[in-house]
């Protein structure tokens, strides 16, 4: 199944400073992959949902991607690990909007509960593996594996993209396509 830009909402999990800079690939690839993604959701009046997990102590979110976001878009705090335990978060994720795209960190943490628990409100969830982290590469990859098991589909940042496009006709499409060749690649 396709995604679909009129059809999805992206939510964006926990990257604040003090997370991102326990993660094991925290890279300029992981928040270059997130920054196009936001943007892309925004030029494609894609509706974002952006989440800090304790902020007091986890800090704001990380300045490569507050400074991508539009100033009326404020995050939600949250004390929850599952974005769906949270009542104000689970109202803005309450959209006719049924594909939910999810990235952040920590993978087998907050992004693990908050993709099952969207997967059993029987909403079409994406995890973009590529946009997600956790302070062990074995958490992180035992928590994608568990989401597949569970229902819950991957997919990659730059697919995702193309998918909202479509075609090479679309009128974003020389602006995106030029930030997705700009990527820096992994490894």
């Amino acid at each position: 199944m396709l995604i679909e830009a009129r059809r999805s909402l992206l939510l964006l999990v926990d990257l604040q400073t003090k997370l991102y800079a326990a993660m094991a690939p925290s890279s300029a690839h992981f928040l270059a992959r997130i920054a196009l993604l936001a943007r892309a959701a925004i030029q494609l009046d894609i509706p974002v949902v952006v989440t800090r997990q304790y902020p007091q102590g986890l800090g704001p979110l990380v300045p490569e991607l507050a400074a991508v976001l539009p100033d009326s878009l404020r995050p939600l705090d949250k004390m929850t690990f599952s974005c769906c335990a949270d009542p104000a978060i689970a109202s803005a994720l309450d959209t006719e909007r049924d594909q939910v795209l999810v990235v952040g960190i920590e993978t087998h943490v907050c992004v693990l509960q908050t993709a099952l628990d969207l997967h059993a409100r029987d909403r079409q969830v994406y995890v973009l593996a590529d946009a997600c982290a956790s302070r062990s590469r074995a958490d992180h990859d035992e928590a994608l594996a568990r989401m597949g098991r569970e229902g819950v589909r991957q997919a990659s940042v730059e697919s995702t993209v193309f998918e909202w496009l479509r075609g090479a006709t679309h009128p974003r499409f020389r602006d995106l396509v030029r930030e997705i060749r700009d990527l820096p690649r992994a490894g």
